[in-house]
């Protein structure tokens, strides 16, 4: 045998075949194919997101919408034009289905019209308590079904934008005793409105006391020191936290600056570009709210916010609501046919936490 003479590969020996391809068809396999394997699942499933806003009449928030998506999310009514101000608290919820790139984004946004806009405004906050409480709840009832579906509908609110009026004093009375309860229940992302009603030195001595009266009332608004899962998450998320509220602009129609398009509001004075770092702060919010923190805004939704209620619910009450596939949450042999008034034990469960004490520094 010729020593310079290699003899055939497998792969050459084997007449190829139309139904099989050949080993430099298929290319070089690693487990990284599994982030693709991932990316076309979660492609075809879609994703959901739900934002709330609140906040006063007049302050922007559905234009605000209408600019963080670049769509007609919300049709924005303008004062003057005969509408009625609502006398109670209403609550509504659109939804549309966006599509960039082919990733569809179902997108859920509510508002809450009528919010601080009454004389008394005591307990305006209740509606919005209940809604949110509300959304836990049914995802709660699907997720313990017998048969239950193979992707249960989100519909829980998993960040609200609370509107700060540009007062340029310090937070109102309304507003803490609201952020207090919010904070517990929903990732709470607080902004200032209409920020070019205030100048500059304005602005940063009007943040500086929201932030002085979120620490004095102990309210910790998002992103938590708590839920920092590494040293790069705390470097980033320690420069939003210096800069929350964002001092935002809002505005859905494009001018002509320079010979370019940009999206701003025209006044007498100048052109304001919301997405110019040196006129207003909206690129900051709209990072946070979609380019870096949306996954985790939804994790924090469901490991943390979700299953405090869900703890909640388990303990204050032997039996849930018995509907259609209910099933006894208990260990242990199930009640028999026998004793159907049999009710199940107390479950324990664990509270998903986080070791908070390197968090000083």
């Amino acid at each position: 045998m010729d020593p310079l003479r290699q003899p055939p590969s497998p792969c050459s020996s084997r007449p190829s075949s139309p139904r099989t391809p050949s080993c430099e068809m298929l290319g070089y396999v690693g487990i990284e194919a599994v982030l693709d394997q991932l990316k076309i699942k979660a492609m075809k499933m879609g994703f959901e997101f739900n934002i709330m806003v609140v906040g006063q009449s007049g302050l922007g928030k559905s234009t605000m919408v209408n600019t963080l998506f670049k769509s007609k999310m919300w049709k924005s009514t303008l004062p003057g034009l005969g509408v009625p101000t609502p006398k109670t608290l209403q609550l509504q919820s659109v939804t549309h289905v966006i599509e960039e790139k082919g990733v569809k984004l179902k997108l859920t946004v509510t508002d809450t019209p009528g919010f601080g806009d009454q004389i008394n405004n005591d307990k305006c906050w209740d509606p919005i308590l209940g809604y949110i409480n509300e959304q836990y709840e049914r995802y709660l009832q699907e997720e313990i079904l017998i048969t239950r579906q193979r992707h249960i509908p989100d519909t829980r609110v998993h960040c609200c934008v609370y509107f700060v009026p540009p007062t340029g004093h310090c937070l109102r009375p309304l507003d803490i005793e609201f952020l207090q309860r919010l904070c517990q229940t929903v990732n709470v992302v607080p902004v200032i409105a209409r920020a070019d009603s205030l100048t500059i030195e304005e602005r940063e001595a009007f943040r500086r006391r929201i932030q002085h009266n979120l620490r004095t009332h102990c309210i910790e608004v998002y992103p938590q020191k708590c839920f920092d899962e590494d040293i790069n998450d705390r470097i980033l998320n320690s420069k939003i936290r210096e800069r929350i509220p964002f001092a935002v602009v809002g505005a859905d129609r494009e001018h002509l600056v320079n010979g370019r398009c940009v999206l701003g509001r025209k006044t007498k004075w100048g052109i304001i570009e919301v997405e110019n770092m040196a006129h207003c702060e909206f690129p900051l919010l709209r990072d946070l709210l979609i380019r870096t923190h949306l996954q985790d805004l939804k994790d924090i939704t469901h490991n943390v916010h979700y299953e405090n209620y869900r703890v909640f619910r388990l303990n204050k009450s032997h039996v849930l609501p018995r509907g259609p596939g209910w099933v006894n949450l208990a260990p242990g042999p199930a009640p028999s046919p026998a004793s159907p008034q049999a009710t199940p034990r107390t479950m324990k469960v664990c509270r998903w936490t986080q070791d908070n004490s390197d968090d000083e520094y």
